[in-house]
């Protein structure tokens, strides 16, 4: 049996599993499902293609693509030719796709429509079905392994985009296995876009791992649970928006499928509110529920199963990789657990690194770099987040972090999710504003909501004002534009009250 190897190229993946069990289902959305011998085939098509438009070692191709079949084949594409991917979304505002494809001035645009002009003009789409017509058939591919295999793009919430190119290059290492704690042969669930990277990560790794990878299109709770029960799927990726909408739905929902094939469900990308991961062992079992917690550049991260934080409440796990320190915000250095600063990363000195940007500079003093985030470490060596930097509101002189606002408002059954951001205040510098989802024709109040988080939260922390929206405030990966919806209300203060 096929068992990669450290060093197999990437790109001969497809041929490898393709030789052994070539009828298998590698890939599956909705109703389309793609056999490692079709990946193959395929992919060898996409890659001559691409080739015969121009592409070269070493360059980027974007891929603007949804949840499906293609995406996979032209990433794999991409890999056997040395080439980049770049899993981009397919709903850009222009100005933010400008700006992307700018940056990484890709050799090709891998879309939906051929000939659509992109960004200024200058880049025009090709689909994978024009890219396999070009390609002249299926004929076998001499693979050439590119100086990383992906090249995802970030930023985009809090400026400018970057682009983060992986440190590694298009051959296997068990690095992103070990990471997630995928398995050989894994039933795979990604239920957030792939254009994000971890849902795109877990996706290929999944892939070069042998295992079948079931992509979700839109977001769908109940959904989620049938295809679970449908495809005996093993491992799941979520994040925390997503598990508060899966709880929501009536109990007889959840019961009436079969989840028992679940070996392990992992969430990251937000934090996650402990109400809601306490619901989830309180349902799956601490044994099954995991959190990932890193940044795309991946030069450290910290794990942490539903056993562990049970004994490290609000704990984001020990560090499984790299090097993490706390740094006091003026900047001097936090030997003592408990007392909170700026989480700090860096590899462990002498390894190479783990990424590049394009776009951005890299700021670190002797290899240490920061994400933003502000965290403390318990005397077990368990890292705990309040916030980010960037995030963190300074309210009558006392710091006050919006994500433990937000993590109280999430215990409110009425409430899908939340945002707090601070909006001027003559006197306190500061006033707290909640942004508030409830679900299209909620009966939940304000008044409703600031009575259940006084009682939860000390009066300093409590939002001043509570505004009710019924459209999300996250993505379907789980972000939030903070600076976004307060740059908004500044824009038109009757809004926020």
């Amino acid at each position: 049996m096929f068992t990669p190897e450290v060093g197999f190229p990437l790109g001969d993946i497809p041929e490898a599993y393709a030789a052994e069990r070539p009828d298998d289902v590698a890939v599956r959305a909705d109703d389309e499902e793609l056999t490692w011998g079709q990946l193959h085939r395929a992919s060898n098509s996409v890659a001559h293609g691409l080739k015969l438009s121009g592409v070269e070692q070493g360059r980027i191709v974007a891929l603007m693509l949804p949840n499906g079949p293609d995406v996979v084949v032209a990433a794999f594409a991409c890999l056997k030719i040395g080439a980049l991917p770049q899993p981009l979304s397919t709903a850009l505002a222009p100005a933010e796709e400008q700006a992307i494809l700018e940056l990484s001035d890709p050799a090709a645009v891998v879309g939906l429509e051929d000939g659509v002009p992109l960004g200024d003009g200058r880049f025009r789409s090709t689909t994978v079905a024009k890219l396999r017509q070009a390609g002249g058939g299926d004929a076998e591919f001499a693979t050439e392994i590119g100086p990383s295999w992906k090249a995802p793009t970030s930023g985009g919430s809090t400026g400018r985009p970057k682009i983060i190119l992986s440190g590694s290059p298009g051959t296997f290492n068990a690095f992103d296995t070990e990471a997630w704690g995928l398995r050989s042969g894994e039933q795979a669930l990604i239920t957030a876009p792939v254009h994000h990277n971890a849902p795109f990560s877990t996706t290929m790794t999944t892939l070069f791992n042998g295992g079948t990878v079931t992509l979700l299109g839109k977001f769908d709770a109940e959904r989620v649970l049938a295809e679970i029960d449908r495809h005996a799927i093993t491992w799941v990726y979520l994040v925390p928006t997503m598990m508060r909408r899966i709880l929501a739905l009536p109990e007889q929902t959840r019961e009436r499928y079969d989840l028992s094939s679940l070996v392990s469900v992992w969430h990251c990308a937000e934090p996650c509110p402990p109400a809601i991961k306490q619901a989830w062992i309180d349902w799956l079992g601490a044994e099954k529920i995991w959190e990932l917690y890193a940044g795309t550049e991946a030069q450290a991260g910290c794990t942490i199963s539903g056993k562990e934080w049970l004994r490290h409440r609000g704990s984001v796990g020990s560090v499984t990789w790299g090097e993490i320190k706390i740094v006091a915000l003026d900047g001097t250095p936090v030997t003592e657990p408990g007392v909170t600063g700026e989480v700090f990363m860096r590899v462990v000195p002498g390894n190479p690194p783990t990424f590049r940007y394009i776009g951005a500079e890299l700021k670190e003093i002797d290899g240490w770099s920061t994400l933003g985030d502000i965290g403390e470490f318990d005397e077990d060596g368990y890292l705990y987040l309040h916030d980010r930097r960037s995030d963190m509101l300074l309210v009558g002189g006392v710091n006050v972090y919006p994500a433990e606002i937000e993590s109280a408002l999430a215990e409110h059954p009425g409430v899908l999710s939340s945002a707090v951001i601070g909006l001027p205040d003559a006197d306190r510098g500061n006033r707290i504003h909640a942004i508030v989802q409830i679900e299209q024709g909620g009966t939940t109040t304000a008044e409703e909501i600031d009575s259940f988080v006084a009682k939860r939260l000390s009066p300093h922390k409590r939002p001043r004002s509570v505004e009710l929206v019924d459209t999300p405030l996250r993505s379907a990966a789980g972000k939030l534009r903070r600076s976004a919806l307060r740059a908004e209300r500044l824009a038109d203060p009757g809004a926020a009250g």
